[in-house]
């Protein structure tokens, strides 16, 4: 009987080396990088690695729906702040209005999830589409960053660019109206 003990002891050994960090030890790990503030942790042994980022502290991840159309707050870089105590002295009705009257034979390009908006690659580069700009289908719109993935926003059919309704890193609303195209 001492030889199936000892010879279990081992093979127990050789699965815990072979777990590279139990579950307890990744969630303390996680309790320190969250109270540190870290943001990112990558360990190595062997060939095995564990890497774990954490979401940046002041990061937009809370979205608030805000009623008629989606005015831009005055922190994000819009050209006029918005009062929600008035009734339109900023040009946020006309704005609201000019979204829900579309020209002959166009449509509202909408959001297809909630995130950030992005109209390049990198802030360097120039726009994926400008207005007037004739895109075919599968061609990349924008990018809408959702819990630090970057999404390839593409056209669905061909179209023309009319109007872009939304600024460059701001965010977006699942079914909000991003542009204004007209298919071909």
């Amino acid at each position: 009987m001492a030889n199936k003990e000892n010879s279990s002891a081992p093979e127990a050994g050789k699965s815990r080396e072979s777990n590279f960090l139990e579950a307890k030890e990744i969630k303390r790990l996680l309790g320190i990088l969250s109270q540190a503030g870290a943001l990112e942790l990558e360990i190595a042994h062997g060939d095995r690695r564990l890497k774990i980022r954490m979401p940046e502290p002041h990061s937009r991840t809370e979205y608030v729906q805000v009623p008629g159309a989606y005015p831009v707050p005055s922190f994000m870089g819009a050209p006029q702040p918005v009062d929600p105590q008035s009734s339109s002295p900023d040009g946020s009705e006309a704005r609201q209005s000019a979204e829900s009257v579309l020209p002959a034979d166009a449509i509202h390009f909408k959001s297809p999830m909630v995130g950030t908006f992005y109209r390049a690659s990198s802030p360097d580069a120039d726009p994926f589409v400008q207005v007037g700009d004739k895109v075919k289908a599968e061609q990349t719109l924008c990018i809408i960053e959702a819990m630090k993935v970057m999404n390839d926003i593409k056209a669905e059919q061909p179209a023309e660019i009319l109007q872009i309704l939304v600024e460059n890193e701001e965010p977006v609303e699942f079914g909000q109206p991003l542009m204004i195209l007209r298919p071909h």
